[in-house]
């Protein structure tokens, strides 16, 4: 059987320092709402600001890294079965629902959009202005799309797992609160999401979600580099 294609990335971010040993990769995760109430899809997506040392004034799905607090905050619905799966066949007990977590998490502090049901419940650290809002998690809305691994040449590294939701499961359309690291957010269309400064990684994950409307059943992709190689070998989660 022959190799995936190679797909060329220039890694980006801060370079690692000559002689150190490559940066152990931190949990992250990321997600793509898809807003269909309109002749073409639309994708949330932001723009870093300029001063950040990863990927600055790069335009951006909503995410980020896993906090302790996601590993025990609450939520309203679980994982579906077949996603809650496909991490436990990867990650440790607890890390993907965690994952999850921190998407929904990120979702609220960078975009003031709540991916989430009516419920309530304590939550504490970060969590505790998301269920002030007297909402909680809704889990069920996600599914993984792909998972993505910085390249060893980056100082700062991050194992991502690329998620998407319906914009339907947002609790409202409506910003609430402050947008954090995000300085703009924008609904586009994929043609116009392709047009902005992007990441690499985002751009081929625009093109796998283009993709997977016309194929929902392909395999999803799991980028990382092998063996030096000058770019991302793909293959199936």
């Amino acid at each position: 059987m022959s190799q995936a294609p190679l797909i060329p990335h220039k890694p980006e971010g801060p370079p690692r320092i000559p002689g150190q040993r490559a940066v152990r990769p931190k949990n992250a995760a990321t997600v793509m709402i898809i807003r269909r109430d309109a002749a073409k899809p639309r994708v949330l997506m932001g723009r870093r600001h300029g001063g950040h040392s990863f990927m600055p004034d790069r335009w951006v799905f909503p995410g980020g890294r896993i906090d302790r607090a996601d590993y025990r905050a609450p939520f309203a619905s679980d994982l579906r079965a077949d996603v809650g799966g496909l991490f436990d066949r990867y990650l440790p007990a607890g890390r993907g629902r965690a994952l999850a977590l921190a998407a929904v998490r990120e979702t609220w502090e960078e975009a003031g959009l709540l991916i989430a049901r009516p419920g309530e419940a304590r939550g504490t650290g970060p969590w505790k202005d998301f269920v002030a809002q007297g909402v909680l998690p809704d889990l069920e809305a996600m599914d993984v799309i792909a998972r993505a691994i910085t390249p060893p040449a980056v100082g700062k590294r991050f194992d991502t797992w690329f998620l998407t939701a319906d914009a339907e499961r947002l609790t409202s359309l409506d910003r609430q609160g402050d947008c954090g690291e995000l300085d703009e957010i924008a609904w586009v269309d994929f043609d116009e999401a392709m047009a902005l400064p992007l990441p690499a990684v985002t751009r081929v994950m625009i093109k796998e979600a283009v993709a997977r409307m016309d194929d929902p059943s392909r395999p999803k992709p799991f980028l990382r580099y092998k063996n030096n190689e000058k770019g991302m070998r793909p293959t199936a989660l």
